[in-house]
């Protein structure tokens, strides 16, 4: 399922999709696809962060798959999809509506989740009228649209060039991150998740993160350190909700105030205590229970609505 095993058992094991499917973004780069659930019912779709893969919505697939179509990608260059020259907000975007055409019937409503580079995603597609097309609601976990290098406090400094001059450069790191070791954990620990999470949540992260190849971690740090979505939040006009951890070292609780002030129609907004960066694995429960909340306010009543008319 990746180029480093996950680990094999336990709610963050990575789910076997019922379909598997490919969707072929503008420019030619092939997306892994996975469709979990039955078929008919609502449907989400999950859009991961940098480093990370399909496997880290392992949680939250294997809660909403009972009653929820669940449809999970693998950026370019992440999990199983292929890495493509084309690392641009732009081709996030692209990608994402090539996995909304390939997947949901035209007009089909559903709920799109997206953390960290995946809530960048939703936001650079936010003006595009597919994404409109299909967008009942939007959740943002752990994400911002703007200043991410200098707002960032993996490095413990007092803000100014010199700590976004050492993030830059943490960040975009060309090192190979190695095995997974005690070290290598409690370094991860450090800079993404809250300081009491569990030894199994840290365990699934770290594999996670490890499997993505240098070269893409590099190459996506590039894009991240120049990124400008602050006018693209004013075009989220779908109904969306805000999650961020108060321990956040990647996208700090700032990022989220920012997104809550500029969204068009923000229907609610949570800090969690203690959690860090990872929100969807630390708090896999309030994630997957918000989920769950825009889908029957946002998805199932308008279908109840629209069948009633």
């Amino acid at each position: 399922m990746s180029r480093l095993p996950h680990v094999a058992s336990g709610p963050y094991a990575p789910p076997t999709p019922g379909r598997v499917l490919t969707a072929v973004s503008a420019d030619g780069a092939r997306l892994h696809v996975e469709v979990h659930g039955p078929d008919g019912a609502p449907s989400v779709v999950l859009a991961h962060g940098w480093t990370c893969s399909t496997a880290f919505w392992a949680a939250q697939i294997r809660e909403l798959a009972v009653d929820h179509r669940v449809i999970a990608y693998d950026q370019r260059g992440h999990g199983r999809s292929p890495a493509s020259p084309g690392c641009t907000a732009e081709a996030l975007a692209d990608d994402l509506e090539a996995v909304l055409a390939e997947t949901l019937a035209p007009g089909e409503k559903a709920v799109i989740v997206g953390h960290s580079m995946g809530g960048m995603t939703v936001l650079a597609a936010s003006a595009r009228a597919r994404f409109r097309d299909h967008a009942a609601a939007v959740l943002l976990c752990s994400t911002g649209s703007s200043r991410l290098v200098a707002e960032s406090l993996v490095v413990p400094l007092r803000a100014g060039r010199v700590r976004s001059w050492l993030t830059a450069r943490v960040l975009g790191s060309r090192a190979p991150l190695g095995p997974v070791t005690p070290l290598a954990r409690r370094i991860l620990k450090y800079a993404t998740m809250g300081a009491g999470s569990a030894p199994h949540m840290v365990e699934a992260c770290a594999r996670i993160v490890h499997a993505c190849p240098r070269a893409v971690r590099h190459a996506w740090s590039l894009v991240l350190d120049t990124l400008d979505l602050d006018h693209a939040v004013r075009e989220l006009r779908a109904p969306t909700v805000v999650v961020v951890g108060t321990a956040d070292r990647m996208t700090p609780p700032v990022h989220a105030h920012s997104l809550v002030a500029a969204l068009p129609h923000c229907v609610g907004s949570t800090e969690l205590a203690g959690v860090g960066h990872m929100t969807p694995v630390e708090a896999p429960e309030l994630v997957t229970g918000k989920i769950r909340e825009l889908v029957t306010g946002y998805v199932t009543d308008t279908v109840k609505e629209s069948e009633s008319a």
